[in-house]
């Protein structure tokens, strides 16, 4: 299945039914009089949650949701039936914004939660209504209201515990896939994540929390280099952020400043979360090597970090306590 996080989708409750103009006509009855009955209810446009699902690539092929409208009323006081409800299933983590892309209009964070996007309108009234001492026989009826329409953006945030940043090929994917069941595509060249994976960790049978693998960042992502920093908003709603630096490139404390500086253009969604830093692929060094990787790279961002490999699963478990103590799980 694709991956899609944004859709612009139309909506349009449906209207209401007319009210019905009717008098009562029965052989051997004296007395008759207006038995129309009012119109129904347009259908609502009622947007819900739905686990299981993560990703918007539905409205890919479908973009126009439009309720039924409420029927007519109808001669002996019978009433229109109403319009049914048009159901739109979103996955949980999906904000509704105006079209202007600005304002929000809901966000949708648990399961099964629903939210009215558009009400149908109301049906009108049967001449019934209208009958009383001085006018026996009134003809008037009203008509159904218009029902409302709109066009709304459709933005998914995914919700995950730990949320994973660093350069490409920084073993971002090969983490996800050794501490998870997640099998996010592995291979030995940039960006080979193209966009974002979700993995649950085990800790124990009665603890586990969910971690996301977004696509790499290269200096000047702010400005749309590489894949820009547009998937980062899928960890605005992470509790904390793994920093992935690889420990065999040339230069682990500059790759270090340069993704941090990417984080903290994005804004403060992210930037003043809490942070875990770890160096990766030490499986690569030399074991007089690490120690001294591991100094350098400490003292020149004055910063503590962890050393693991997830080739041979090195340094994985106290990786794992440490985020469970982080998370307070």
């Amino acid at each position: 299945m694709k991956f899609l996080d944004r859709a612009k989708i139309y909506v349009r409750s449906g209207n209401g039914g007319n009210g019905c103009c009717s008098f009562r006509r029965e052989k051997c009855v004296e007395y008759g009089g207006p038995n129309g009955g009012d119109g129904g209810k347009g259908g609502d446009v009622i947007i819900k949650t739905l686990p299981g699902l993560n990703t918007l690539i539905d409205f890919r092929y479908k973009q126009h949701f439009k309720a039924p409208s409420g029927e007519g009323g109808k001669g002996k006081d019978m009433f229109g039936a109403q319009g049914k409800t048009m159901l739109i299933h979103v996955p949980v983590g999906t904000q509704v914004y105006a079209e202007d892309e600005e304002t929000l209009i809901a966000d949708l964070t648990e399961p099964d939660q629903e939210y009215v996007l558009a009400r149908g309108g109301s049906g009108g009234l049967g001449n019934t209504r209208f009958k009383s001492s001085t006018n026996q026989a009134p003809r008037r009826t009203t008509p159904g209201e218009e029902g409302a329409e709109l066009w709304v953006w459709l933005q998914l945030k995914l919700i995950a515990d730990v949320g994973i940043v660093g350069f490409p090929n920084a073993g971002k994917s090969t983490l996800i896939s050794t501490v998870s069941a997640a099998k996010p595509k592995v291979a030995d060249y940039p960006f080979t994540t193209l966009h974002p994976n979700l993995g649950v960790v085990l800790i124990d049978q009665m603890k586990s929390f969910v971690m996301i693998d977004v696509p790499g960042l290269i200096e000047g992502a702010h400005e749309g280099k590489g894949l820009g920093h547009y998937f980062l908003r899928h960890l605005e709603r992470c509790s904390v952020l793994l920093h992935l630096v690889d420990c065999s490139e040339e230069n682990p404390a500059q790759q270090y400043k340069t993704i941090r500086k990417e984080v903290d253009a994005y804004g403060d969604a992210i930037s003043k979360k809490p942070e875990l830093i770890c160096l990766t692929k030490m499986d690569l060094l030399f074991e007089e090597e690490k120690q001294e990787c591991l100094t350098i790279f400490e003292k020149e961002i004055g910063k503590k970090a962890l050393c693991i490999s997830s080739a041979n699963k090195d340094g994985i478990p106290q990786l794992l306590a440490q985020i469970s103590q982080m998370l307070d799980i």
